[in-house]
Parts: structure tokens; sequence; C-alpha cells
């Protein structure tokens, strides 16, 4: 299986804001107090569009679908979550911890992909857990190794482990399963994404080991890693704040490999991480501050990946 992809879906926002249903667990995310939604959306959108731009400018090949005003999903921005592409022909739907959340998932996006040529065989759909309270939100939760067929998960209120497994046995992936935590008003606090502090690329891979606080998970994370062939480039949680565990590998033009990521990771990093990761492929970076400020996640969450076959 391919690890990186040239196509990308991304959903263009018509009312982004802060999404007060995911305020309790996504400690990244602030509250727009005294700041007008409509504003709020006109910037999300400039940045967006100024993104997408970026990526078509390389070669990456970008389908963007608008979201709608009838539905008020404050967090459409964030496909990644509800929704993941297989090179099997697979389509996987995901239970989401934010009620608002579900209503992102939409039908006539799989219709879009398939007029534009891309062949759908199956769609394996876990939402029904959400009536039990169970949640798996894609690959925020889960970080794919689709090369060696290894899943990433750390394990959160959005994070379930017994459906993580079960995705794991349905799509044959080897599970490896964990804690990561963040430091809130001096308290250990599960992070709600696995992808925000570590990101998988076909040679190397980002992590902040520092999350991981049980030292003997700590160790088998990064054995499994290291086992794979990833070269490990070490991030701190100052760094995993600013995002710089939330970057995508993609395909651009001539088969090259680029690492997107936002303009305040790119800041964050080191110049002897950037020259590491420079030494595997080239970088890619935008401005996306709004849209990390209020909703939480950066250029990895705005980025659904599809590895569906050409009908």
């Amino acid at each position: 299986m391919n690890q990186t992809t040239n196509t990308i879906l991304m959903i263009r926002p018509v009312a982004f804001r802060t999404n007060e249903q995911t305020l309790e667990n996504n400690f990244y995310q602030k509250a727009s107090d005294g700041v007008l939604p409509a504003t709020i959306n006109a910037k999300a959108q400039e940045q967006f569009d100024a993104f997408v731009e970026k990526l078509r400018s390389v070669g990456v090949n970008i389908v963007v679908v608008n979201d709608n005003l009838e539905t008020d999903t404050p967090d459409s921005i964030f496909p990644n979550n509800w929704i993941s592409f297989h090179e099997s022909g697979d389509v996987v739907l995901y239970p989401m911890f934010a009620e608002n959340r579900r209503l992102e998932r939409r039908e006539d996006i799989l219709d879009i992909l398939e007029e534009q040529g891309f062949q759908i065989n199956d769609i394996m759909d876990y939402t029904s857990a959400e009536e039990d309270n169970i949640f798996l939100e894609g690959t925020g939760s889960i970080v794919l190794d689709r090369e060696n067929e290894k899943a990433y998960c750390a394990l959160s209120p959005r994070a379930d482990e017994e459906l993580f497994i079960e995705f794991c046995e349905d799509f044959e992936y080897n599970p490896i399963i964990f804690e990561a935590f963040q430091t809130v008003n001096g308290e250990r606090k599960h992070i709600y994404h696995t992808n925000v502090m570590m990101c998988i690329a076909e040679t190397f891979a980002i992590i902040c080991a520092d999350c991981i606080d049980d030292k003997a998970e700590r160790k088998m994370v990064l054995s499994s890693l290291k086992e794979s062939g990833k070269e490990l480039i070490l991030i701190t949680e100052n760094q995993v704040n600013a995002f710089a565990g939330n970057m995508l590998q993609v395909r651009a033009a001539n088969d090259e490999r680029i690492l997107v990521m936002s303009e305040s990771a790119y800041n964050s990093l080191t110049k002897d991480q950037i020259t590491k990761i420079e030494k595997h492929c080239k970088v890619l970076y935008t401005n996306l501050e709004v849209i990390e400020a209020y909703g939480g996640g950066s250029a990895r969450c705005m980025m659904t990946e599809i590895f569906l076959p050409r009908a």
C-alpha cells in the first residue's frame, strides 16, 4: 500500500467558528469571546483558499467541496475525522464525539468523487457506535502507516480502544495502542487526537515522545516506528501546541514528496529539525492562524487523503 497520495479532499467552510461542543476536550481551541462568527469565518475562508492555492501550485490534486449553511457545521473544515478512503475502494465512516459534527457526514461527497472517476466498492460504517457513546474520529484518532500495515492510536474520549481494534481487524492493520497527554493548567490531560502529536511519512516520523507518559508505552511506540525503517524526528510539547505534530506528507508534481504544515508549526521547528525533514522531502507551510485558534486543528486535519482506485 502507498503511504502518500496526490489527491486530497478539502471542505470549504461557510459557518466556521469555535464549536462549543468540542471545547471540553480540545485544549488547543479557544472561545471566540467578542469576535463575530462572520468575521472568523471570512478569515478562515481566506486562509483555506490560500492553502488550496499553495497545494495546487505544487501539483497536488485538490477536490474542494463547499459546506452548506443548512447544517450549521462549524468544524466541517476538518473532514478527516469523519471519513477515510482506501486503496481497496473502501470508504470508512466514523463515529463522532460532538453531535453537531455528525452532520458533516454527507453522501453527496461520495457522488462527487464518483463523478470525478473514483471507484467506491464498499462503505464501512462504524457510526452506530455513537448510540453507545463510543467514538473513533478517523485519521485524527488513527495515524496510519499504510505501507507497514500499522495503525497508531492514542486513546482518549474520542478514540475507543475496542472500536479501534475492530477497525484494525477489518482492514488488517496491526494496532499500536497507547495514551498521550498534554499539560493543561498544571494537570496531565488526554490529547484528543493522535494526529496532533505524531505524523508518519514514508521514510520518517515526527513524534512528541514526551506526550507518552508511560515509559513502556513510549518505548513500544518508538521501537515500532524504528522497526518500520522510519527516521525519528522528536518534537517538544511546546511544538505540539504550535501544531508541529499535525503534518501530512503528500505527493506533488513529478511524484515529488512534500511535507505540509502550518506556518505556526514551521516557525516552532528548530533549524536542525527542518534540516532533518528536508533530507527526506520538501516542506510547504501556510498561515492557518485563525483556523488553529478557533478550530483547534491544523493542516493535517483539513486534508482527507483519497487513495481510491480510478474507475
